[in-house]
């Protein structure tokens, strides 16, 4: 960082106030501060790391009381650098301000293959963090398994589950899996037996039957997982705890069970039953019913969610969940991104597969493509439907599809409700697709707007043109 770029930052912290995603402040009048490393870590624990400033009193109205020793300090915070696994490398920064010394530490976020970033001295699942707003908080230990999921190539749709039997299993749904295997995979169709067919495809291991084929082939898969399925609520308001006229909390309740072929089928015809219907009278004269939502882009969320969910022991008490509002359907399941692949990379990028012997299967009885092409299909069918693009993310180790039926701008002002939406960290892409109109509109007209009245704040203020650049609610800052 430059000097002046650092003098602007500050000047940008003195009028906000605030801490952010990417900005954490540090007095250092008196001395280096000895616990650096819960930041250490949830910066380089995140894509666009961080900036340390110290000199900076958050105390005392954020006023400039400078460092004790700017050499001293820098040689302090990088010897706790290196207390961090991997070692952290902080570039540094020093200027005047006011005849006070101003320095700052560039945090920068480490590959995904390296995460979690932790402190040594408490080992790894006491001293992982992650940054919420402008505080640091420990990792769960599920968010740690999951970036040691990703390193280690653990593939938990495949783990056994010792007490199964294949002889619950759908015959019918099995012999055309077996045909299919056959037909398109010539080469274990001659001289491989069918055990040996369930070996190689991930069905069992070493007889004993995987997670993955339980719940395709299986009969009844919550007979082992109980939570292993899919709730569906429709509600009579557009949020949780609203009641309906008649005092109801639901409109329609219902916990929906079976093998994934199952559940996809039912909560389709859950959302179906529980959509408002238009009717459309064409140039024509010709009466046309139009959904709600688009029904096959609501098969491929429900689809993506139950295939690309986290089948691991940290997540096999948490069902996947369907959320009918009346102004918006969100499908929620466990298990964020998978790999290296952004929220604004989906549908435009190739993704590494969590669950690919589960995909396999699915793939064969055609009840998925398998070829990535779930996300494009989901905004395609809703551009044609003339509704705003899904939005899609992922935060806690929890992946979120929200659909929107095109009502709610009609009873709260855009404005309005996408400062609500920024309530958690959001893109400029993801805010796009939200609003529904071109990026320049929704840039110029909206945010740059809200971002001047205070309601909207940028986590990365000092760099506003950032490709890392969100946008959040100013109350969480």
């Amino acid at each position: 960082m430059q000097m002046e770029a650092l003098k602007k930052l500050v000047s940008d912290i003195k009028t906000l106030k605030t801490e952010t995603q990417t900005i954490e402040l540090k007095s250092a009048a008196q001395g280096c501060p000895t616990r650096l490393f819960d930041t250490l870590s949830s910066f380089s624990n995140q894509d666009e790391g961080g900036i340390i400033i110290f000199g900076i009193d958050e105390a005392d109205n954020y006023t400039i009381k400078g460092v004790y020793d700017a050499g001293d300090l820098q040689k302090k915070v990088t010897e706790q650098c290196k207390q961090m696994e991997p070692s952290v490398r902080a570039l540094f920064t020093v200027c005047d301000i006011d005849g006070k010394t101003i320095v700052s530490a560039e945090i920068p976020g480490v590959d995904i293959s390296e995460r979690p970033v932790f402190y040594k001295g408490v080992g790894r699942i006491k001293g992982s963090y992650v940054r919420v707003g402008e505080s640091d908080e420990s990792m769960s230990e599920y968010e740690i398994y999951s970036y040691e999921a990703f390193r280690k190539r653990i593939r938990d749709d495949i783990r056994t589950v010792d007490n199964a039997k294949l002889t619950m299993i759908d015959e019918k749904r099995m012999s055309d899996y077996l045909a299919a295997v056959k037909n398109e995979r010539r080469n274990l169709a001659d001289n491989v037996t069918e055990n040996e067919i369930l070996e190689l495809m991930g069905i069992t291991n070493d007889g004993v039957p995987t997670l993955a084929s339980l719940m395709t082939f299986s009969k009844y898969p919550q007979a082992y997982f109980p939570q292993l399925c899919i709730t569906a609520v429709s509600l009579p308001g557009t949020e949780q705890g609203t009641v309906g006229n008649d005092g109801e909390r639901f409109i329609d309740n219902k916990r929906i069970t079976g093998a994934i072929p199952d559940m996809l089928e039912d909560a389709v015809e859950f959302v179906r039953k529980n959509s408002r219907t238009k009717t459309i009278i064409d140039d024509n004269g010709y009466r046309a019913d139009k959904p709600e939502y688009p029904i096959k882009a609501v098969r491929e969320a429900i689809l993506n969610a139950l295939v690309h969910r986290d089948y691991s022991i940290h997540t096999e008490n948490v069902p996947i969940r369907i959320e009918m509002y009346r102004d918006r359907m969100e499908i929620i399941n466990s298990g964020g991104l998978y790999g290296k692949i952004s929220v604004d990379a989906l549908g435009k990028v190739r993704p590494e597969t969590r669950n690919a012997a589960l995909a396999n299967m699915l793939e064969l009885l055609k009840i998925t493509e398998n070829r990535y092409s779930g996300i494009p299909t989901m905004l395609r069918e809703f551009a044609n439907a003339g509704l705003p693009a899904p939005v899609f993310s992922a935060v806690h180790g929890e992946f979120k599809v929200v659909m929107k039926n095109g009502l709610f701008t009609e009873t709260m002002p855009v404005s309005d409700s996408l400062v609500e939406f920024c309530s958690t960290p959001r893109t400029r892409a993801e805010i796009v697709s939200f609003v529904g109109k071109s990026k320049n509109y929704v840039m110029s007209q909206i945010v740059s707007p809200l971002v001047e009245s205070g309601k909207l704040k940028m986590t990365i203020p000092h760099k506003p043109k950032s490709p890392n650049q969100k946008f959040v609610k100013a109350q969480l800052l």
